[in-house]
């Protein structure tokens, strides 16, 4: 009988900078371009496809980036912390690395978050700022970011400034599921989720395409963007390598 070979990937292969930041250039192109497509699609299903709500008319299409962003901004958040976490416990290189590119990137997502809700808020609520548990959690995560990259770069030493910046992103984790229940804490102004693992979505099923599609555009954006940075970074730390001199003379 014909033997049949597994094909498996060694995954450990790519922790090495020199190996990884090949594989990342082959892909931010790919992302990048899932990105473009998706929003594309997710805002013409938003603002064209999806009907108009009974309650808040027009004014509720904000959601269709707002939503996103603001998923976004906890799931970037919980990958910065998680690859933290690796860096400190198996002292990798690539995981602080991965977790100081996501930063930037996260602290967008969470500003266009708080941006967009203010506009959502003003038609809705009637003011553009209040003291919600939902928005104050979330205005709460963006310091996470800012604080998470200033710490970083105060500190002169790299791997001393991964393992405090590291350390803070950890910390920070318990405020993810305040921003995520704040709504069934507390009685707040926010509405409730609209899209649940338990319950059938309380929205049309344009809204709910338009909303899903966007969200995901914002993953393949964030991915790319992230991976892109990381290279950077992989530059400038390993400078001095040979890989990275080659791949700095390749770019000039």
């Amino acid at each position: 009988m014909p033997s049949t070979k597994s094909v498996s990937i060694n995954w450990f292969h790519y922790a090495a900078p020199q190996r990884f930041y090949p594989l990342a250039g082959k892909l931010v192109p790919w992302f990048g371009a899932l990105a473009v497509v998706l929003t594309a699609i997710g805002l013409y299903i938003g603002l064209w496809v999806a009907p108009t709500d009974a309650q808040q008319g027009e004014a509720y299409r904000i959601i269709f980036v707002h939503v996103p962003t603001a998923w976004m901004s906890m799931v970037v958040y919980l990958a910065m912390a998680t690859w933290a976490a690796i860096g400190l416990v198996f002292n990798s290189r690539l995981s602080s690395m991965m977790a100081t590119a996501l930063a930037p990137t996260g602290a967008l997502m969470t500003f266009l978050a708080l941006w967009t809700g203010a506009l959502w808020g003003k038609p809705t609520w009637g003011t553009w700022w209040v003291w919600d548990a939902r928005l104050t959690s979330e205005l709460v995560l963006l310091f996470l970011y800012i604080g998470f990259m200033a710490l970083h770069s105060a500190i002169d030493d790299t791997r001393r400034a991964d393992r405090a910046a590291g350390l803070l992103a950890i910390v920070g984790v318990v405020n993810l599921p305040i921003i995520y229940f704040s709504v069934e804490w507390w009685n707040t102004l926010h509405q409730g989720a609209s899209v649940s693992f338990t319950k059938a979505p309380s929205m049309a099923t344009p809204m709910l395409m338009g909303m899903l599609v966007m969200a995901l555009a914002c993953w393949m954006y964030c991915i790319a963007v992230s991976l892109a940075r990381v290279r950077l970074i992989m530059l400038e730390r390993e400078r001095h390598a040979p890989w990275a001199q080659k791949a700095l003379g390749s770019l000039t």
